[in-house]
């Protein structure tokens, strides 16, 4: 009876083992990266620190570990951040080539890596509206009811994509997806900004997304650099009717004189 507990111990520890770790298998056809090391980095504390790194070998690389928790990180090439995923336990896949990156063999990397195909299909659909409005102006439509048209279809698609943003999040405030592709969607910003869009997905969120270090840091810093630039732009402002106003008294002196 000894024996069969021990023997049943045994089994459960080594399957809570393997319940904690992960192996990235990754695939390369960019011929630059052979024989380069990439390292897997996770933000922290305003910086970025390693968690594991591989080299690649005639176009494969591997990595694998124990993980304690789920974490969002990104695949770096020296300085370069190539990619994000999500380090969780199981077999995670990486594909990367000149047209497209991707993960996927784990819950959470196929849920993050769905979200950037279709996002990215939306950013295509906005880029072509540029392609359209060369071919409107080649038909001979008039500039106005062109405007008018790419307008619409514009506001319609930013709605759009918006509110598939805002989804997205929501529906992972409480795990590492949230606040992950949050922080995705700033890194388009040149400084901490925050839009009228992810002011909304921030006042619908839990807490525990608000209280975030990395969402908390950014909404601050946010609110900060966006209370600059009204003071900056009311200052502007006085200036300008400053000006506005001393003008007839200039006038009037060049006149007497």
């Amino acid at each position: 009876m000894i024996k069969f507990y021990s023997s049943l111990i045994l089994v459960l520890l080594v399957l809570t083992s393997c319940s904690k770790s992960y192996k990235i298998t990754g695939v390369s056809s960019v011929s630059s990266l052979d024989g380069k090391m990439l390292f897997l980095k996770v933000a922290k504390d305003g910086q970025w620190i390693t968690v594991d790194s591989a080299a690649v070998v005639h176009g494969k690389f591997e990595m694998k570990g124990s993980v304690d928790s789920v974490q969002m990180v990104s695949l770096f090439m020296d300085d370069e951040n190539i990619m994000p995923m999500v380090l969780e336990s199981g077999k995670i896949d990486v594909s990367i080539s000149d047209t497209k990156l991707a993960v996927k063999g784990s819950p959470l990397n196929d849920k993050l890596y769905s979200f950037i195909e279709k996002k990215a299909s939306m950013d295509a659909r906005a880029d072509d509206l540029g392609h359209k409005e060369a071919k409107m102006i080649l038909d001979g439509m008039d500039p106005a009811e062109i405007k008018d048209i790419l307008t619409k279809e514009s506001d319609q698609l930013m709605i759009e994509m918006n509110a598939y943003v805002k989804s997205f999040i929501s529906e992972n405030y409480e795990n590492v997806l949230g606040p992950g592709v949050f922080m995705m969607m700033c890194s388009n910003f040149p400084y901490p900004l925050m839009t009228p869009a992810m002011e909304d997905i921030v006042k619908s969120s839990p807490e525990s997304f608000k209280n975030n270090p990395l969402i908390k840091e950014y909404v601050t810093k946010a609110h900060e650099n966006m209370q600059s630039i009204q003071e900056h732009q009311m200052l502007q402002q006085k200036e300008q009717q400053a000006s506005i106003m001393s003008e007839p008294a200039a006038n009037a002196n060049a006149t007497t004189n």
